[in-house]
């Protein structure tokens, strides 16, 4: 299964996320593209794929970062969205704004795409063990899922 991992980060958190998801993803024998979505380049190097990982800061108030909103516009306008059972969202955040906001952006773009998978949520950078079994606990689970989706290769199924 081919996965693309897009991401946004402003300090270096959401990027540290996206790093461990996509060593899951290889670990579990997926190819990956891991794209930074900060650059007028990232949406061109997007190569088809199976399931959409994106990771996300949250901007003011809850909002989605400018470059991850680009990035979803060009996917809309050039390649078409990928279904939302394909498609997982993970984000950052800050508690000390307030809960309705903490990883806002990821809520939203999982709203938008109709994800029906959990959202990952990680208070600003991954920390320690607990951290990092919560990244691998999400990938395995949202890769499982995306695998046995009636969109996945029919091959790969299991009865």
């Amino acid at each position: 299964m081919r996965i693309l991992l897009a991401y946004a980060s402003l300090s270096g958190n959401t990027r540290e996320v996206a790093q461990l998801v996509a060593a899951r993803c290889q670990a579990l024998g997926h190819p990956l593209q891991l794209l930074d979505v900060d650059g007028d380049t990232a949406a061109a190097l997007a190569q088809p794929c199976d399931g959409l990982l994106l990771g996300c800061w949250t901007d003011n108030a809850g909002r989605t970062p400018a470059e991850m909103k680009a990035f979803v516009a060009t996917l809309r306008d050039t390649a078409g969205l990928p279904p939302g059972p394909g498609v997982a969202v993970f984000g950052t955040g800050e508690t000390q704004w307030g809960p309705e906001y903490y990883c806002g952006a990821a809520h939203r773009l999982a709203r938008f795409f109709g994800s029906p998978h959990p959202v990952l949520e990680i208070e600003q950078m991954p920390h320690g063990q607990a951290d990092t079994h919560a990244i691998h606990q999400w990938t395995d689970t949202v890769l499982a899922r995306i695998e046995t989706s009636p969109h996945a290769d029919p091959a790969r199924r299991h009865a």
